[in-house]
């Protein structure tokens, strides 16, 4: 590979809806605020253009609630957008809306062709290697259409299994470094993480492990001092951000921005 899974240059973004109080979410805890959504998001965009990306905000579509949790219908390699199927009935159009902007941003923009589901929230990308869980969003059938998109960009696919109470494989996993990875207890058993070091997060703070590698920086949510101390202590440079309207419906840092790399793809 011509450069490390958690460098890049770019960064694509979707401003949140007015909608996203419809959005979908495990447990209701109340609905997101708006307001305090775009302060959040543009705090985090912020945070990426400081971390060295140059990045690209879409306006808002509200005709998907979700959107703003732009990572789940595309995954890049090398610059390259394969285009994905996502496993809620509610968000399947957002591939083909948010298609004509990879067209405009990306090196290439590929199809993933299936009668399956996936999810980029089930995907983490080592240097070589690419993690995908199958969860209630991502299906055994799109995963192995998926093969072949991923093997021709040079990676491999390794099918795992995530835990059935967790919605996502990156909701409990993220990764740090070319041989690390930050994962709850819970997911770590599972082992996913065979021939990578693992980082666990302190009891009661699991959702922390939803965190991202920006070049130097790692960003970790607000409100788990333990993590961020854990990784502090660990060498990394640590950027805390507030994502309390985001995980009232089910997102976190890695989902609300597609990361790439065109000045290194191959």
């Amino acid at each position: 590979m011509t450069h490390r899974s958690f460098e890049f240059t770019h960064a694509l973004c979707r401003t949140p809806a007015l909608s996203v109080t419809d959005g979908l979410r495990a447990t209701d805890q109340g609905d997101p605020d708006p307001l305090v959504f775009a302060a959040e998001h543009a705090a985090y965009v912020s945070a990426l253009r400081d971390a060295g990306c140059d990045v690209t905000v879409l306006p808002a579509d509200d005709s998907f609630p979700d959107s703003v949790f732009i990572e789940d219908p595309a995954l890049v390699l090398n610059g390259v957008a394969i285009v994905l199927r996502p496993g809620a009935d509610s968000r399947i159009g957002e591939a083909a809306a948010l298609r004509p902007a990879l067209l405009e941003t990306m090196a290439d923009v590929v199809d993933l062709q299936t009668d399956g589901f996936v999810d980029g929230g089930d995907i983490l990308c080592t240097d070589d290697r690419v993690l995908l869980g199958l969860s209630a969003r991502t299906t055994a059938q799109g995963a192995e259409d998926l093969r072949p998109l991923v093997e021709a960009q040079g990676y491999r696919l390794d099918i795992l299994q995530t835990p059935p109470e967790i919605l996502h494989f990156k909701t409990e996993s993220s990764l740090l470094d070319h041989e690390t990875v930050l994962a709850t207890p819970k997911l770590a058993a599972s082992g996913a993480f065979q021939g990578l070091n693992v980082i666990e997060t302190p009891h009661g703070e699991e959702a922390a492990a939803n965190a991202i590698r920006v070049n130097n920086d790692v960003f970790v949510s607000a409100g788990y001092p333990r993590t961020a101390d854990l990784l502090d202590q660990a060498g990394y440079a640590v950027k805390v951000l507030n994502t309390s309207q985001a995980a009232l419906v089910d997102g976190g840092l890695s989902c609300m921005s597609l990361r790439y790399s065109l000045a290194l793809a191959a």
